[in-house]
């Protein structure tokens, strides 16, 4: 353990580790986007599947797709280790420091799981997100209590999409960040910021929304992840507009993230 913790230590520190890492951030960005135009496809009638693994299968088709699909987990591995050796690096004892290092913990499991993903893609297993979703939930809904952890865990994702949303509208995402010191380049950052906190806040809550709803009444099927949440928007009233609004926030986000990328404070 104590070793683990060296190593992690040492990865933190290494500032060529820190420029591969902060890559993780542009290739989340990058697969925002994808997921963005997906989901504005699906907003004018055409097919496809607005997540995670749509824009990893959308990547993998291309000329060079292996080659991207590894420097992408790459990138997504070494930012999960960054974000892992800074939870436990961090410091222990004040209030937001420890709410740094909570922060940082929760980033490492969510880029972990993304290179997880993309690597089932490298190896021929990817599956689709919204069956993996719906056979989870499936899974959960037979074990005991698994109702009450699913209802736990939708409410958890829709508190998420609500924080998502706040920060959007508040703006506190410019402490993460270095604001450029041209004001076209400030406006851009916070723009696609702003935009993109909010339209990933609604995303987030409609996917716990459909999680709750398929626990409460025993439906798995209704869980269907982020893509299941976004076709279930656009067959709402004005849902394709709706949904084209999303579509185009969710760019906004990756944008943002490959903002991020550069000019992350650390």
């Amino acid at each position: 353990m104590r070793k683990a913790a060296d190593v992690a230590e040492e990865a933190s520190n290494s500032r060529t580790f820190e420029i591969i890492a902060r890559a993780g951030y542009a290739v989340s960005g990058l697969l925002h986007v994808l997921i963005g135009i997906i989901a504005l496809q699906l907003a004018f009638g055409r097919g496809g599947e607005a997540d995670v693994s749509g824009a990893v299968a959308s990547l993998a088709s291309q000329p060079v797709g292996p080659l991207l699909l590894w420097a992408c987990f790459g990138a997504c591995a070494a930012l999960a280790l960054w974000q892992l050796g800074n939870a436990i690096m961090g410091e222990r004892t004040a209030s937001k420091k420890l709410t740094k290092r909570l922060s940082a913990a929760g980033q490492a499991l969510v880029f972990a799981a993304l290179a997880a993903t993309i690597v089932s893609f490298i190896m021929g297993k990817g599956k689709n997100s919204r069956e993996s979703s719906t056979d989870f939930t499936a899974t959960l809904m037979s074990a005991p209590l698994g109702v009450f952890l699913l209802v736990a865990i939708g409410v958890g994702v829709a508190i998420t999409g609500i924080f998502f949303a706040v920060r959007g509208f508040r703006q506190t995402f410019k402490r993460d960040i270095s604001l450029s010191s041209e004001e076209a380049v400030r406006k851009f950052q916070v723009g696609v910021g702003m935009v993109g906190y909010i339209a990933k806040g609604i995303a987030l809550f409609l996917v716990g929304l459909l999680v709750v709803i398929a626990a409460v009444r025993a439906q798995p099927q209704q869980s269907t992840g982020l893509d299941g949440s976004l076709k279930a928007l656009r067959e709402q009233p004005y849902g394709p507009y709706l949904l084209a609004a999303v579509a185009v926030g969710l760019i906004a986000y990756g944008l943002f993230l490959m903002v991020k990328a550069k000019s992350l404070r650390t």
